[in-house]
């Protein structure tokens, strides 16, 4: 391909390469983090959490439930990634338990820890739920920790795709 026609939606130094080794590239520098989205309602907002993904070096990301979701909002990056499907929260916590990795559920619920004061590790696989109805209670009770972001203003929650963007970002840094 082309550099100069290659129109996808990757920076500049990925322009001509195949997927393959964009791939390539992205797994020999990726983070270890990994995130998982409970997928009940195939809401849009689950693109714009793997594109968030893909933009800060998340090589793995886990849906469970439903296999269906609207890609759209990846704006094709899923592609670039590992997606791992899983049909329930307990094989999800089988698949962790098998890394080592613990579960972070990120919801603002009554318990959960801010997360500016969580221990940030790198084998760590970040939880989002769903807009609206948020994580099941399974995951919830399930999660090894739970942590919120603090807001302060009249808002209930935030928009949980930027809420992604929040935990992630900060839990990288």
């Amino acid at each position: 391909m082309d550099p100069h026609t290659d129109n996808r939606n990757v920076t500049d130094e990925f322009k001509g390469k195949s997927e393959d080794e964009i791939i390539a590239e992205l797994d020999a520098r990726g983070v270890q983090v990994e995130i998982a989205i409970e997928n009940t309602l195939r809401d849009f907002n689950m693109g714009s959490i793997v594109r968030t993904a893909n933009a800060f070096g998340i090589r793995t990301v886990h849906v469970v439930g439903r296999k269906q979701w609207n890609k759209r909002g990846a704006m094709m990056t899923d592609k670039y990634l590992h997606t791992q499907y899983h049909e329930s929260f307990s094989d999800l916590r089988t698949y962790a338990n098998s890394k080592q990795y613990r579960i972070v559920a990120v919801d603002n619920v009554p318990g959960s820890i801010p997360l500016e004061d969580s221990t940030k590790e790198s084998t760590s696989i970040l939880l989002f739920g769903q807009e609206g109805p948020g994580l099941s209670k399974e995951a919830l009770q399930e999660a090894d920790t739970i942590v919120a972001i603090e807001q302060s203003g009249s808002t209930r929650s935030l928009n949980v795709g930027v809420a992604a963007g929040i935990a992630i970002y900060t839990w990288l840094h």
